[in-house]
């Protein structure tokens, strides 16, 4: 079956690959530059479970995807190596835009109930704030 009109028949795909573009481009967000950094280490009581310690993990990381002020986030396990006494057992790396995120992620309402929920399991915590040299 023929179109009746030809300019329907050219615009129907013209607008669907118009939406399809929206979608695509709407999907998208540009990366937002960090400024800032916050390295938190952790040192955890002798009687944490492997358990508390992937818990801790798990719930920090979940704290990227709940706090809009983190740009970036990594952690891991301490590694053993030549010098070090084991003074912490994991390392957060948590990056920001600006001064105003670092003190917004602290004060956040997520981050206490991750402290509070967290903090008897742990011995000693090191918090580092620094800028990020360009």
């Amino acid at each position: 079956m023929k179109p009746k009109n030809k300019f329907f028949g050219y615009m129907v795909p013209v607008f669907v690959l118009g939406v399809f573009m929206l979608i695509i481009y709407g999907a998208y967000t540009p990366h937002q530059k960090a400024g800032m950094q916050r390295v938190v280490c952790v040192k955890f009581k002798a009687d944490a479970t492997q358990a508390d310690i992937d818990k801790h993990l798990r719930e920090f990381a979940g704290l990227r995807r709940e706090i809009p002020d983190i740009v970036g986030y990594s952690a891991g396990r301490v590694l053993d190596n030549e010098g070090t006494s084991g003074e912490f057992d994991v390392v957060h790396y948590i990056t920001f835009r600006n001064e105003e995120g670092i003190a917004s992620f602290t004060s956040h309402p997520k981050r206490q109930a991750f402290v509070a929920s967290n903090k008897a399991h742990w011995e000693n915590v090191l918090e580092v704030n620094s800028d990020i040299e360009k």
